[in-house]
């Protein structure tokens, strides 16, 4: 039933501070963008990395009836080389510690931080992504 993740979504009061943030931080500009009727940015789509995961950021206006603001029960991982200078990076970017950094079984390391607009980003080295990324057919 589940086939795979194909998008994250994550609520911002400041859709267009959000924006800036994640394009610093992944190095890269949204790929989609969309002006709510205020005429406002209330939606960007990264792509990020070998499989093209998509990150949206979505005005907070749009959420759910009943979501609440700030670090909620679920945690998406992002796969980096180095979680403590991936850590060390956020962390200097303004986002504030979620779970500190731990050393997992066979090699996996996780973190988590919430960003500054209240998302929970977390970070993992994860042998599993390599192993896979490293299976997958290469171009050409």
């Amino acid at each position: 039933m589940l086939r795979g993740f194909t998008t994250i979504s994550y609520w911002a009061d400041d859709v267009e501070a959000a924006r800036a943030w994640y394009a610093e931080l992944l190095g890269i500009r949204p790929y989609f963008e969309r002006s709510g009727p205020d005429g406002r940015l209330a939606y960007v789509e990264f792509r990020v990395g070998p499989h093209q995961d998509e990150l949206g950021l979505i005005d907070r206006g749009y959420a759910p009836e009943g979501a609440a603001p700030g670090p909620g029960g679920a945690v998406m991982y992002w796969h980096v080389d180095d979680v403590r200078a991936a850590l060390d990076r956020v962390l200097s970017m303004g986002a504030e510690p979620y779970q500190e950094l731990v050393r997992r079984e066979a090699g996996f390391v996780t973190a988590s931080v919430a960003d500054p607009f209240g998302n929970v980003l977390g970070l993992m080295h994860s042998p599993h992504f390599l192993e896979l990324l490293g299976s997958a057919p290469q171009d050409g």
